[in-house]
């Protein structure tokens, strides 16, 4: 059984600071679109922050980690974004509170946690044209997987593809949520920036596990 290890996440989220500060510009963009042209700007500050915090919780549990990353993201994120994936962040340190390591099964708590979180705390529901839009169907496609006896790596690559798919699914739909929702149809024909930073960071997570394929 492939595990994901503390040391693997500490190195996922120092890949999610340098991918969002990477496609900053891409998701503000998006954001001008149908938002407050805000988004990449945000979410590559709180992730700057985030790496700055790490040192020193490297030595806690997942669980620890991770609700560290969601208090930064929370005190430092501007917009629905920090509430939204400090909520995400926060769950999912809930489920795995205590842990070194995570199993497949771990991380199919840790994921539907995650969604559960955004869901409570955006009121979003699939095809309201949000960030759940791609964290959604790659939970469910990540639980699929593992029922199935899939591996680690095979499931995220099952909840990633879910994910991109999800996230390209957003650009006919109308919002209904959050700022985009004031433009009604004029929000249809763009790609919803929240799908797309949730789609880079599990993207961003398949490839730092997939760096220990043996």
């Amino acid at each position: 059984m492939v595990t994901v290890t503390k040391h693997q996440i500490l190195q996922w989220l120092q890949a999610v600071a340098t991918v969002l500060e990477q496609n900053k510009d891409y998701l503000t963009e998006l954001d001008a679109a149908i938002g407050d042209a805000d988004h990449g700007i945000n979410m590559n500050r709180g992730f700057q922050k985030v790496i700055t915090q790490l040192p020193k919780v490297a030595d806690k549990d997942i669980g620890s980690i991770l609700k560290t990353v969601s208090m930064t993201l929370i005190s430092t994120v501007g917009g629905a974004s920090g509430p939204l994936y400090g909520t995400l962040f926060l769950r999912s340190s809930a489920a795995v509170a205590g842990k070194q390591e995570l199993t497949e099964e771990d991380m199919v708590k840790l994921f539907q946690a995650a969604v559960e979180g955004v869901v409570q705390r955006g009121k979003a529901k699939l095809g309201d044209k949000t960030m759940l839009d791609a964290l959604s169907p790659a939970a469910n496609a990540f639980a699929q997987a593992v029922d199935k006896g899939d591996s680690m790596l095979e499931a995220l690559q099952q909840a990633v593809n879910s994910a991109e798919e999800g996230m390209k699914n957003t650009i006919p739909l109308v919002a209904k949520k959050g700022r985009a929702s004031y433009l009604g149809e004029r929000s249809a024909g763009h790609q919803d920036p929240g799908a797309t930073s949730a789609y880079l960071i599990l993207q961003t997570l398949l490839e730092t596990i997939g760096e220990y394929r043996e």
